[in-house]
């Protein structure tokens, strides 16, 4: 990459303790662009070949997760491509097969699906948190890679993220959260509570790598300590993982307005129109 395209009196360490320059705003949108571009070209051959595509992301609170997911969601058709951030389980779901709520989420054929956590809440803060037993923890190791390859038998194209932030940067963006008037509800009292057994949540981590980071569905770590390159790396990686071509269809001609055949319309006055608040002529 052009060392122009870099700020250079704008450094940020890394999860290895090294100071790395950020690349430039202007770079960093003309680059999502393109890889939004891609994005579509990606949606309409999953479209057209029925594919099933699932993408888990998961990591520690803050990491960036959102800010990846809306990037890639935010030009591509909803119908298409969802995201799947469920509530903690029902009364009822509490007594349901573990995965039984994340299967009915699933794709069907031509359909995107981002999970913005997933199963692996179980390897994560109900483990740490004590909201599942030890033997029902025990249990998901054993089962999640077999329930995996299942999915992936089936046809399903399984992807995962981990977004790995350091402590510091993970301090820094839980005091803009607090302090920011529009960012404050992304704070819970478990993400608060997460500050406090960060170690906790490190083992938990490194065991539920060991059980499922299998050749079929590994783990794709994603170093999110700068937002800029964790999206933009994502993405590119994520595009990387399906074999796509373009479908872009040739330019569109609009057809002529119909012709004015002397239909009257009813007054613009009988209509209620929203206070124009923005874009009224203010007085001099």
């Amino acid at each position: 990459m052009n060392k122009q395209n870099f700020d250079k009196n704008y450094k940020i360490e890394d999860l290895h303790g090294t100071k790395v320059p950020v690349i430039k705003k202007k770079y960093y949108e003309k680059e999502l662009k393109n890889l939004q571009i891609e994005l579509v070209k990606l949606q309409e051959w999953v479209k057209l070949e029925k594919l099933k595509v699932v993408v888990i992301f998961e990591g520690r609170d803050a990491a960036g997760k959102g800010g990846v997911i809306k990037r890639i969601t935010e030009a591509l058709n909803p119908r298409v491509c969802r995201v799947e951030a469920l509530p903690a389980p029902t009364p009822k779901e509490e007594t349901q097969w573990f995965f039984q709520r994340y299967v009915a989420k699933l794709p069907a054929a031509g359909e995107i699906v981002l999970f913005d956590r997933s199963w692996y809440n179980r390897g994560g803060v109900e483990r740490v948190m004590n909201f599942c037993t030890e033997e029902e923890y025990r249990e998901f190791l054993r089962s999640c890679p077999e329930f995996e390859k299942m999915l992936i038998r089936s046809g399903i194209i399984l992807i995962k993220y981990w977004f790995s932030v350091s402590n510091e940067e993970q301090e820094k963006r839980f005091q803009d959260r607090m302090n920011d008037p529009t960012k404050r509800w992304k704070l819970s009292k478990m993400d608060l509570e997460s500050r406090s057994r960060w170690v906790e949540y490190s083992k938990a981590k490194d065991e539920m790598f060991a059980h499922t980071d299998i050749k079929q569905s590994p783990w794709y770590v994603v170093n999110a300590d700068i937002k800029k390159h964790a999206r933009l790396n994502c993405i590119s990686h994520l595009l990387s993982q399906i074999d796509y071509k373009d479908l872009t269809p040739e330019p569109l001609t609009l057809p002529p307005r119909q012709e004015d055949t002397g239909y009257i319309r009813p007054p613009i006055d009988e209509q209620t129109f929203i206070p124009q608040i923005y874009g009224k002529p203010q007085p001099d």
